[in-house]
């Protein structure tokens, strides 16, 4: 991708009142436009890492036996008061049609899946050979958050994975709820961030204790106690000291991002639904259920919160928006035809996405640029490379730059690739 043809380009300015970490260095540098609180849009630079980040869910979704789907995000009032969650506080309620009066709503925008599936589900489970099942959508999110000052922490119009699974009863949900537990753990570990298991009440999914995976970050919102020895963690408002048993290590307390959670539903909402199923002696019984939701643009937002410094962003090559930024300095026929062939190079030889700064503007402001982009790896061309027939690379959060072979660099990136 050549710089010069990006739809977006870097800038110094911020809307009025965005202090949040994330949604600054987002906006700065053309990942992300702001519409209102909460509410944003993701540009090119920003999808290209937004997409990553969905291809390393969707893999381990998979690997796990779900299958992905697509829900309505227009859910009609019916659904929800079977459930009794018309009224919630979250939920963007609308009428039918123009100049329709609010409080005969009969729509509500999705904030969560649990009766629209719940009701699919009965069309197509009838008997235990029918179950179990798992499956999952990347779609929309909309809530009403009285707060929405974190930028993409904490949005009103989000990108949200939830995962839904159907079980004989409560031992086939544990043994599976334990299976996405590990996936999640492999998805957080891919995209560089370190979570904690943490134990925290249901809220209005459901009355038993469910997990979150918490980062620990000053820009988190929820309070967690947890314990580096053991690995212990509880959310604030359900904290007990007693709970951390048979270790010496010492309880800490830190600000954290939840970035998943995981629920056992249990038949709360297969009986509201009529979701049963047949065993082999014919006997009816409720269908067991979990729930199971990762924040996409939570994530993103999570990432650039953790991976960050005084110049900008650094991207983990997982989910970076490309893997290399070639930058050419310089406006003379030497510089621009070996920067060319540069870019035809790792393109063709090594399959790598690569942006490529050919703009006719100052070095300063290139070299600035691909710091706040945050691309893994930068290789400048220019007359001092050329005569040493080398190229220049420096990783993101490397002090120096080295003078390389870019056939031999390449290589090495290659031969990391396959590690």
């Amino acid at each position: 991708m050549r710089q010069s043809q990006l739809f977006t380009k870097t800038t110094r300015h911020i809307p009025e009142g965005e202090e949040a970490k994330n949604a600054q260095l987002l906006i700065k540098a053309g990942f992300v436009s702001k519409s209102s609180a909460g509410v944003y849009s993701v540009l090119p630079l920003g999808l290209r890492v937004l997409n990553k980040i969905t291809h390393i869910i969707r893999e381990e979704m998979n690997e796990i036996g779900g299958e992905e789907l697509l829900m309505p995000a227009l859910i009609q009032r019916k659904y929800w008061e079977q459930t009794k969650r018309w009224d919630v506080d979250v939920i963007y309620r609308t009428g039918i049609g123009a100049g329709a009066d609010p409080k005969q709503s009969e729509y509500g925008l999705g904030w969560t899946h649990e009766e629209v599936i719940t009701a699919i589900a009965t069309n197509f489970i009838n008997s235990y050979k029918d179950l179990p099942k798992a499956v999952y959508q990347i779609q929309t999110k909309f809530r009403a958050e009285a707060r929405a000052q974190a930028g993409l922490l904490r949005g009103r119009e989000f990108l949200m994975k939830d995962l839904y699974s159907f079980h004989t009863d409560a031992n086939e949900l544990n043994a599976f709820y334990q299976k996405v537990i590990g996936a999640y753990e492999k998805i957080f570990t891919r995209m560089g961030l370190k979570t904690f298991l943490t134990e925290a009440s249901g809220g209005a999914f459901t009355k038993e204790y469910t997990h979150e995976f918490q980062v620990l970050s000053e820009a988190g919102e929820d309070v967690i106690f947890y314990c580096p020895k053991c690995k212990f963690s509880q959310n604030r408002e359900i904290y007990n000291e007693a709970a951390h048993r048979d270790c010496i290590g010492e309880i800490k307390t830190g600000q954290a991002i939840e970035v998943g959670n995981v629920f056992k539903l249990g038949i709360k909402f297969s009986e509201a639904f009529k979701l049963n199923y047949l065993d082999a002696q014919g006997t009816r019984h409720p269908v067991v259920m979990g729930s199971y939701g990762i924040g996409p643009t939570r994530v993103l937002g999570t990432i650039v919160e953790e991976y960050n410094d005084e110049k900008g962003m650094c991207w983990p090559e997982s989910v970076a928006p490309f893997r290399v930024h070639l930058i050419s300095l310089g406006d003379s026929a030497r510089v621009q035809k070996a920067a060319e062939s540069a870019y035809k190079l790792i393109r063709q030889k090594t399959g790598f996405q690569v942006l490529f700064d050919d703009r006719n503007v100052s070095a300063g402001e290139k070299l600035n640029d691909a710091d706040l982009i945050g691309i893994p790896w930068r290789l400048v061309i220019s007359e001092k490379t050329i005569a040493a027939k080398k190229i220049e690379a420096k990783g993101r959060t490397e002090k120096t730059a080295h003078l390389e072979d870019l056939r031999k660099f390449l290589t090495q990136l290659s031969k990391k690739e396959r590690v």
